[in-house]
């Protein structure tokens, strides 16, 4: 390898910083934030009430429903030190997941998770960006079944998936990488959001410093 390949590479990187910073700024002009201001005034809602959030995804947005589940679960600021608050990835047992792939199918993995742990009153969040992950969409429908709210995380037009989320977020990209960054942009805002909107209810309240 090369040092004069340095340049060139570093000029590769700036084009995905520009890209991922020119994607957020189509965020901010489609009206999205509104989305995800009604989205944490519910979720918050929900889990004062009780309620619980489960999250599912693909590939990296299974990887975006962990994070966010822990940001939840754990913390998400270290200058907040507070009780957790339950969320639930759909993405983190292997033998579940792999056992439901071989006996059912893995588009059905989701929706009998939803069917077999949520309960009315709890939040989905299914993140896709395309907007067309079976296994996704199928969990939304069984949430709406339950009485479980739906909210979306999407792509593009948001795709099929959107007319089962009664709360979307759409990226405006189709860019599948560029959808990805303004997903887990938003969805530190919205935990942010939800965790100062329980602390000022005082649903949560600080924790001393050990």
């Amino acid at each position: 390898m090369s040092s004069r390949n340095i340049p060139d590479l570093a000029a590769q990187a700036r084009a995905l910083f520009e890209g991922s910073i020119a994607t957020k700024k189509a965020v901010l002009e489609s009206g999205q934030l509104d989305s995800l201001a009604v989205m944490a005034l519910r979720l918050a809602d929900a889990l004062s009430k009780g309620g619980r959030l489960l999250l599912c995804g693909n590939g990296g947005s299974a990887a975006d429903a962990q994070h966010l589940a822990a940001e939840l679960l754990v913390r998400l600021r270290s200058s907040v030190n507070r009780q957790g608050l339950p969320a639930i990835a759909l993405t983190m047992d292997s033998s579940t997941l792999t056992a439901c792939g071989n006996d059912y199918g893995y588009e059905v993995l989701f929706e009998r998770m939803v069917e077999t742990l949520g309960q009315p009153g709890d939040v989905l969040l299914g993140i896709t960006t395309s907007g067309r992950s079976p296994n996704v969409i199928r969990a939304l429908k069984a949430a709406q079944r339950r009485g479980i709210l739906t909210l979306g995380f999407l792509g593009g037009d948001g795709g099929p998936a959107l007319a089962d989320c009664e709360i979307a977020f759409v990226v405006p990209s189709a860019d599948t990488a560029r959808i990805q960054e303004s997903h887990i942009t938003a969805g530190h805002a919205l935990m942010e959001m939800v965790e100062d909107l329980l602390l000022t209810s005082g649903y949560l309240s600080l924790a001393p410093r050990s």
